[in-house]
């Protein structure tokens, strides 16, 4: 709503190089406002419904563009991943969903979130025609500084096929035996590990104490981030504007920002407003910032001896629509799994695997060490395709 008749002066960047390979682009989907939300229930214009099942969540903040994939509307859409913004509405509607390294698809264009966090992701349900999109997108771009500047060599599988490799694979113990993931997830999840190991490749539980640390951290950073970056809705240069006669600058401010933003969006400018505040700045936002340092250094260690860590999507299948509105730490910690690679900087993938005894798809989320997307989508195209995989 605040952004009511505008109309952006330019085409992002992503956009254009698709535009400019003849990509056809057939429309723009629903999504949170401004990206915030895990459910696609904080939109102005409405809930997106799940294609499978209506009375279920697409998941979020990129459900629209999920659901598009999951109902063939289009082969492909892009989505922003700040926290899991892909990769849980794709394990939701049963497809695929990749977050790429941070800055490896320039961001000049996407609307900002967290600036540190935020990175343009892909749904598809092919692995080529993701890879075929990546390779599109990803590059060096003037108008980002924070992009990658190392120049990207082909990601399509046929050109870089090597049969027979064996992957060292890491999973969390905090994270598989969490106490709130599905039982049925953890099964499954486990069962899997055992089909790879049976197929030769290695498959290690570690332990990753900082697990319970990710959720606390990401919202005290994201929500600062976001505070700085929401000022510019002002109402004064462009988009909704209050129609309250006030003549004080302040609370035309006020007012404005207050019919303009929605609950949760307002919900997260408070928070990240008061953690940046004197007094507190020390005790969350520089605390926070350690912990991701900390993050960072643990997951650089894990990768100089993995390939790759799997881990769950999301503790549950698609929940019910309102399930959740009225506790939105419970609807934080559902992002417990997926909030770890914006933290980190590392590229992600959720793939779908499983059927739920409750009829919902889900899958699994694999991660791989900075720019190694290439390793990322080898191993999602072995697991979806591999039969022994499948038989779990």
């Amino acid at each position: 709503k605040i952004l009511e008749g505008f109309k952006s002066l330019y085409t992002a960047t992503a956009v254009q190089r698709l535009l400019d390979e003849d990509a056809i682009i057939i429309g723009s989907c629903n999504c949170d406002e401004f990206a915030m939300g895990s459910s696609n229930e904080n939109s102005v214009h409405g809930n997106v419904l799940n294609a499978l099942d209506n009375t279920k969540v697409p998941g979020g903040s990129s459900g629209g563009s999920a659901v598009a994939v999951q109902a063939d509307m289009c082969m492909l859409s892009l989505g922003s991943d700040t926290g899991g913004s892909v990769r849980q509405p794709a394990d939701f509607c049963g497809i695929i969903g990749i977050k790429p390294t941070y800055g490896r698809i320039s961001r000049y264009g996407l609307i900002a979130y967290a600036s540190s966090f935020d990175q343009i992701g892909i749904f598809g349900k092919s692995i080529d025609d993701i890879a075929l999109l990546l390779e599109i997108m990803s590059g060096a771009d003037e108008f980002d500084s924070t992009a990658l500047q190392s120049t990207v060599d082909s990601w399509r599988l046929a050109d870089t096929i090597d049969e027979g490799k064996k992957y060292k694979v890491a999973y969390f113990k905090e994270a598989i035996h969490h106490p709130s993931l599905d039982k049925e997830i953890k099964e499954n999840i486990l069962t899997l590990a055992d089909s790879l190991i049976s197929n030769g490749h290695t498959v290690t539980e570690i332990d990753f104490d900082l697990l319970d640390y990710v959720v606390p951290a990401y919202y005290v950073l994201t929500t600062a981030e976001a505070s700085s970056n929401l000022n510019r809705y002002d109402g004064i240069r462009y988009g909704y504007q209050t129609k309250g006669n006030n003549k004080e600058l302040t609370e035309f401010y006020k007012q404005t920002r207050s019919e303009g933003f929605g609950k949760e969006v307002q919900r997260r400018i408070m928070l990240g407003t008061f953690v940046l505040s004197s007094g507190y700045y020390d005790a969350y936002f520089s605390k926070a910032q350690q912990v991701r340092r900390m993050l960072v250094d643990k997951t650089e260690a894990i990768f100089a001896e993995y390939d790759a860590v799997i881990m769950p999507t999301s503790p549950t299948t698609a929940f019910t629509i309102g399930d959740k509105n009225n506790d939105p730490i419970a609807m934080y910690l559902a992002d417990i799994f997926t909030v770890f690679a914006n933290l980190t900087g590392i590229p992600g993938i959720a793939i779908p695997l499983f059927t739920h005894s409750n009829g919902m798809p889900y899958g699994l989320q694999i991660m791989t060490k900075k720019t190694d997307e290439l390793t990322l989508l080898k191993l999602a195209d072995y697991l979806i395709k591999n039969e022994a995989v499948k038989s779990t």
